[in-house]
């Protein structure tokens, strides 16, 4: 069992949840926050970003079908830096973390799946940073056109710019060539 399990479990309703829709720029989470809950994108897309002084830094995107957490805050129970915020309008699926923790708990599959999955958050990780600490704006165009070819289709330029930490005009000048 894998995400793409307990995704069919969301959608097929064994995993508790309430419907919410979050208008476009709309905050889904502050800074400053506690948020333990997860988020279940049934159309729309978010980012969530950090501020560097006064400058955005996103380091992830959800969009359909995907699972989005502000992790540190649901694995600590303390407040977290993340934002969260729709890049439009958003319709999601919010998980609370005891109705997940009631279905880890209900079987060795759900558990084993709960480890899979954070098994595969933090391979992801481990290539966001590898691709933060490659210095050509190609390598890391490359990498994450190979990995994430749906996120150039999902999420505007100038928010994958910033992800890529580019201008739009290299990310454009890189897509040409």
């Amino acid at each position: 069992m894998k995400t793409a399990d307990i995704i069919l479990k969301i959608k097929q309703g064994e995993l508790p949840g309430k419907a919410i829709t979050v208008a476009r720029n709309e905050l889904l989470k502050i800074n400053g926050t506690v948020d333990t809950n997860i988020y279940f994108i049934e159309s729309g897309s978010l980012r969530i970003f950090v501020l560097d002084g006064d400058e955005e830094r996103i380091i992830r995107f959800g969009y359909k079908d995907n699972i989005i957490v502000s992790l540190d805050s649901f694995l600590s129970g303390r407040p977290s830096e993340f934002y969260m915020q729709a890049i439009k309008k958003t319709s999601l699926k919010v998980i609370t973390k005891q109705a997940f923790l009631d279905f880890i708990r209900a079987s060795e599959a759900n558990l084993h799946t709960w480890v899979a999955v954070l098994e595969n958050l933090v391979l992801q990780q481990i290539e966001r940073e590898k691709d933060l600490l490659i210095s050509a704006p190609r390598e890391r165009y490359e990498r994450v056109l190979k990995r994430s070819p749906q996120l150039f289709q999902q999420i505007p330029h100038k928010y994958i710019a910033n992800y890529l930490r580019m201008t739009p005009e290299t990310l454009s000048r890189l897509k040409k060539s």
